[in-house]
Formats: C-alpha cells, structure tokens, sequence
C-alpha cells in the first residue's frame, strides 16, 4: 500500500511547481475581490432562487427559501458588499410569513385568514411579467447596436449627351432601305418627270424645319422611284456641303433625323 500523500499544487513558475508557500507571503485583506452577479432587487434574488430549484412559484416552501435569502445576505456581508434597505425589508417579511405559517392559529380564523403567501407570490409573479416584458424588448433588433442604416453620398454629375456623328457608311444604309421600297413602285412609273437637283433643294429646305428634326427617310419619295431617290440624295448631299442641313443620329444604329441649320 501507498502511504505517500501527493503534496498540495500552489501555483507553478516558470514550469516548476510550488508545494509550499513562501513564509514571507503577506496577502493584504483587501487583496481579493470577488463581483457577483448584482441583482435588480429583493425580488429578483428571490425568483433567482426560486428558478434554480424549480419551484412552483404558486407553493414556495417559505422556511427553505427564506434560509437561502439570509445565507445570500451573510455572503454579500462577509464579502463586505453594501446591501440596500429593501433587501433587509424583504428578510423581515420572509420572516413575517414563515412565523405566520409556524404558529398554530384556531380553525375558524384560519378559515377565514389568506395564505401569508398570497401577497408575495402575486408580486412574485407581476415582477416575473415584466421581467420576461423586458427580455423580450431587449430581444428586437436595435439601431446602432444590431442594426446599422447605410449611409451614402450621392454626388451629381450634369449628364451632357453628345450625340455621335453621322458616318458615310450609315448613310448609305438608309440609303439603300430608300432605294428597296422604291423598287416596289418603280415598275408601276408610268411617265418621267425631269428633275432638277437645284429645285429639290428648295424643296427639302421647304420642308425642314430649324427647331425639329425629321426622318431622313422622310425626304424620299419612293412613289418618284430610283432616279427620284437620286436626285434627292444629291440635294441633301448639295445642302450639307454648303452647310445648309445638320444630320444627327441619337446613338449608334439609330434613325437619323436632319434639319435645317440655324
């Protein structure tokens, strides 16, 4: 059989262990300081109690709790904590009712008389209400603490459109679209009328208007067929060289419009 005892383990410094302790060890009394969970009140101790051993709130065993209400407040004294009024108010109660209870009364009096219970139970479970009140809204989701607004500086910027320039290849696209439904009704031309290209530019700067755009298939009669297509054509090309006509196409692949130069 074993007969050594395993030494008490202090404390270890720098992997050694300490058995024993220094006897020039001086440990002031107020060295040590123990905080305890404080408590919203006297009623709120006593549901903590209550709660730990799971008890009906409705039969609380007054002699049992009110023994561990007064070993809290013996603790809170040794441990040199202040203890407020209502906590010694709450002692002197649970003492109240648990000689109420302990002290033998005449039957038709306690018949008639309350529980000594009655009053601190009701409160008990008021305070309970607003306990669980207060978590639930302690529970919803708070601003600056779970929620947190998004914040954004909206800077403006003046938006200028620049249309793009009219290419000589565009041009020709609508072109030829001229020219195809032109060749619908060609075929049923019965006589020619000479065209001028002079006077089909006096007609297109007619009909074009400085303040609105118009469609630049809109120039083009398809009912005067492919040599009316032509000689308009040549008019606008004449007006635009001489700076007479502006083409603008709002984006690439888009209609183009035209109008009289200012």
């Amino acid at each position: 059989m074993d007969t050594t005892t395993e030494l008490p383990l202090f404390a270890k410094l720098h992997g050694e262990p300490y058995t024993q302790l220094p006897r020039d060890l001086y440990i002031p009394p107020d060295a040590l300081e123990i905080f305890l969970e404080a408590f919203e009140g006297p009623l709120d101790l006593l549901l903590y109690l209550i709660r730990r051993q799971n008890l009906n709130i409705l039969d609380i065993p007054i002699a049992a709790i009110t023994r561990q209400y007064m070993d809290y407040l013996a603790l809170m004294q040794e441990l040199r904590l202040e203890l407020a009024a209502e906590y010694l108010v709450m002692a002197a109660w649970l003492a109240e009712i648990k000689s109420r209870l302990l002290l033998p009364s005449p039957a038709l009096v306690e018949a008639e008389e309350e529980d000594p219970r009655a009053e601190l139970v009701r409160r008990l479970q008021e305070y309970e209400r607003f306990q669980q009140a207060a978590q639930a809204l302690d529970a919803l989701p708070r601003l600056e603490r779970d929620l947190f607004p998004a914040k954004a500086q909206l800077i403006e910027r003046p938006l200028a459109r620049v249309p793009p320039p009219v290419s000589l290849a565009e041009l020709l696209d609508a072109l030829r679209d001229v020219l195809a439904r032109a060749e619908w009704v060609g075929r049923h031309q019965i006589q020619r009328e000479v065209l001028s290209v002079r006077e089909r530019m006096s007609q297109v700067l007619e009909r074009l208007d400085a303040l609105r755009f118009t469609p630049f298939t809109a120039l083009f009669r398809p009912e005067e067929g492919r040599m009316g297509v032509v000689v308009t054509l040549l008019a606008v090309l004449e007006l635009l060289r001489e700076a007479l006509l502006e083409l603008v196409q709002a984006e690439p692949f888009a209609p183009i419009h035209v109008r009289r130069r200012v």
